[in-house]
Formats: structure tokens, C-alpha cells, sequence
């Protein structure tokens, strides 16, 4: 089964805020084995929201997902042209209205008439009440197509979509059984991890199972996905094939079913009872604050610097003046002395050091932007490896510290 997405705002349009609805929906979609086959932005503008719902009523798709133009302000119409497109009305719904003017005593707030026009909706719909907001969700059928119009703030759409709207998809489609599988990567591009297991990859047609690969800065996804009737054969043979992956790039694999690559090395730190530290350049600070994003990070990470001066090296981590200047601060010996320096300071087990060419700017002839070094210090020494990213300052970021964790979690 189909469905499609509908994103309303201007505010989407001109850039200024990123969909991110959309790309969540799609996944709680795809886990009940619904599939989206288009996704459309428009503007808050009456002949833009009808002529998307009649794209969308003529499609394929038998769901249609609507999110934005639910606030209190005139530039919110989603609710009358939704009137318009049903043939229906506007009435004010006293359960709504109390729950919204309950929702601003209980804050102390002012409640405006702008405010109860809230719970004015379209007369025969199927009113999904929001409990964490003022903007109600409303569902309508037609022509055998369900329509569920939802607000545009994230956390609200997603708190519709968990307790109401997902629920009564399964209640209302025979929805077929589906299951995903996926193996976090790193250390490997998409297409030199494509030819490694392609005779693996085309095993998997006479299994049914479909694959997909999804890059990001320094990792890449492998996801398998299998559909049928019964769940449990689903599960077992993409379960099987995910395991032969272990035997084939055992090197590659740091977890399962998105994982992130923090979160994997928070768990073998923990495991290990090991304790870790940072000192960062041109990452300023950024793993630390992955390795940070995780509950309970107090067990294993005790600090770290962000050395981004020269002098801070020399002065607070004891990198010798001289090393800097006679090879820079973008260097082996320079990045090892700053991860013992880090361990030395701070008592741990392991510290991680970066010290690279971010960009846009400051790239030399001997060394480009995207020129990165890394060291991480134990008990054993100190090992290093040079790094030569892209142009793009933020990916750089991202790429090193993904391969400044990696490193951590080889030796682990």
C-alpha cells in the first residue's frame, strides 16, 4: 500500500526550515509495510493545498499525510480549504475547547479568541485530539483514501502520528507483514563496501530480500528488507543473511538497526570499564560532545580541551613549541603529543587528539583543506594516522570525529 506526503509552509519553501517530518514519517510508514510514493512541499495558499489533495486523491495512494497550517494566525487555511475540499464546515467542538482553554490556565496565559477558534474543525471528521498542544489532528475518508491532517510542529505531529494516527492505520488497512534489518558500517566508501560483498548482495534476490545502501560522513548503512504474510520466516531469513555479513567484513561492522558510532563505543567503554579523554582542534569540541550525548557518559569520559590556539598546546597540554614550529600544528608528532598530553592530565585510559585543516580556508600546497591527523593514547603508547578529507568544513568535522571514534573502538 501507497501513501503520500503533504508538507505545508512557506517557511519550507524559502529554507528556512529544514522537513524533517516528512523523513520521520516515512520511516514509521515504511515499519507498517506502507510505502511513500511522493512527498510535496507547497505553500500556505488555498489553490496550492487543493490542488495538492486532488494530486493526491487521484494517485495511487490510498493514505495521505498532511502536516502545517493548523496555527491560530490567518495565515493557518489548511482547516477551511479541508472544509472547501470535503464539502463541509466549520463547528466549534466543546471537547477540544476545553481542553485548550485548560491548556493555557494551566500556564498562566491569556486566552485570546484566536486561541478558541482552535477547536472550530470540520463538521464529520474524525477529530484526533492533541494532548500536548492546541492544534487537533483530523482524519477524513473518501473514495477508499484516507486523509489525516496533522500540525506542523514536530514534536506534536509525532505525538498524533504514535498514539492515533499510526494505531488506526492497522485498525483500518490489512496491512502486510514487513521486516527491516540494518548493519551500521565504517571505515569503508559505499562502493568499495559494494564490490567486498556483491556476490553476497546478489544471493539475496533468490531470497527476496531487498537491499539498500545509505552513506553518511564516514559511515554507510546497510539495510535489508523483506515483505510477505507471516512475519516470523521474514525475520528469520533476513536475520540469517544479515549474519553472514560478520564473516565477510567483520572489520567494518560497529552495530545494528541505527546505532550511532558513540553510542557503540559509549557501550564497549562501559564494558571494559575504560575511562577516555579529548583534546581537539579543528574539531572544537565536537566529540566531546558525542561522546557526552549519552546518558550515564560521566562512567567513562572525564574532560578534555579544545586546544584550538597553538598556545593552549604548548601551555595546558605540553606539546613542545618547537615541534610546531618546525612542522606545524597540523602534524604527527604535534597530534601525539596532545593525546598524551590529554591522558596525562586527566588519568584516563585512552584520550583522543585532532589537529587538521577544517576549511574553507587555510589550505596549503602541502597540506590541503581536509588535511587531518589523529592520535589516540593508552597504556600500550600512542598510534596516529593521517587523514585527507573534502573541501566542506562541516563534513570534515563530522568525518574526523567519526574516524577518531572508529580508532578508539579498533582497539577496544
Amino acid at each position: 500500500m501507497q501513501a503520500e506526503l503533504i508538507t505545508i509552509g512557506d517557511e519550507i519553501l524559502i529554507g528556512q526550515t529544514i522537513d524533517t517530518n516528512s523523513a520521520w514519517m516515512g520511516k514509521k510508514l515504511s515499519e507498517l509495510g506502507i510505502q511513500v510514493s511522493q512527498i510535496t512541499s507547497i505553500k500556505d495558499e488555498r489553490n496550492s493545498i487543493k490542488n495538492a489533495l486532488v494530486t493526491a486523491e487521484h494517485s495511487t495512494a490510498r493514505v495521505v499525510l498532511i502536516t502545517g497550517g493548523l496555527g491560530p494566525t490567518k495565515d493557518d487555511i489548511t482547516k477551511h480549504v479541508l472544509c472547501e475540499y470535503f464539502e463541509t464546515h466549520l463547528e466549534r467542538n466543546e471537547e477540544v475547547l476545553e481542553k485548550i482553554q485548560s491548556f493555557f490556565k494551566e500556564r498562566g496565559r491569556e486566552i485570546l479568541e484566536t486561541n478558541n477558534q482552535q477547536a472550530d474543525l470540520p463538521k464529520g471528521c474524525t477529530v484526533l485530539l492533541n494532548e500536548i498542544g492546541t492544534a487537533s489532528g483530523m482524519w477524513f475518508e473518501r473514495n477508499n483514501t484516507v486523509f489525516v491532517s496533522m500540525p506542523g510542529v514536530p514534536y506534536e505531529m509525532k505525538h498524533l502520528m504514535d498514539e492515533q494516527v499510526l494505531p488506526k492505520l492497522k485498525e483500518n488497512f490489512q496491512l502486510p507483514a514487513i521486516f527491516h534489518k540494518t548493519i551500521m558500517t565504517e571505515g569503508v566508501g559505499e562502493s568499495f563496501l559494494v564490490e567486498m560483498i556483491k556476490d553476497w548482495e546478489t544471493s539475496l534476490i533468490t531470497e527476496d530480500i531487498k537491499i539498500a545502501y545509505l552513506p553518511s560522513p564516514g559511515i554507510v548503512r546497510v539495510r535489508l528488507t523483506s515483505m510477505g504474510s507471516d512475519l516470523k520466516p521474514l525475520k528469520e531469513k533476513v536475520l540469517r543473511k544479515a549474519k553472514e555479513l560478520y564473516h565477510l567484513i567483520p572489520q567494518h561492522i560497529f552495530g545494528e538497526d541505527d546505532i550511532s558510532m558513540e553510542e557503540a563505543l559509549a557501550k564497549l567503554l562501559v564494558k571494559n570499564k575504560k575511562t577516555i579523554a579529548t583534546a581537539e582542534s579543528c574539531t572544537g569540541g565536537y566529540i566531546a560532545h558525542l561522546l557526552t550525548s549519552r546518558e550515564g557518559s560521566s562512567a567513562y569520559y572525564l574532560g578534555g580541551f579544545v586546544s584550538y590556539d597553538n598556545q593552549v598546546k604548548i601551555e595546558t597540554l605540553k606539546v613542545s613549541k618547537d615541534s610546531i614550529e618546525d612542522e606545524g600544528a597540523v602534524s604527527k608528532t604535534v597530534v601525539e603529543q596532545m593525546a598524551n598530553g590529554a591522558r596525562n592530565l586527566l588519568k584516563t585510559d585512552f584520550a583522543i587528539a585532532t589537529s587538521g585543516i577544517a576549511g574553507p580556508g587555510g589550505g596549503t600546497k602541502e597540506k590541503p583543506v581536509g588535511t587531518v591527523w589523529i592520535a589516540v593514547a593508552s597504556e600500550k603508547g600512542v598510534i596516529s594516522k593521517k587523514f585527507l578529507f573534502e573541501m566542506n568544513r562541516n563534513r570534515n568535522i563530522r568525518r574526523t570525529a567519526m574516524a577518531a571514534l572508529s580508532m578508539v573502538r579498533r582497539i577496544l
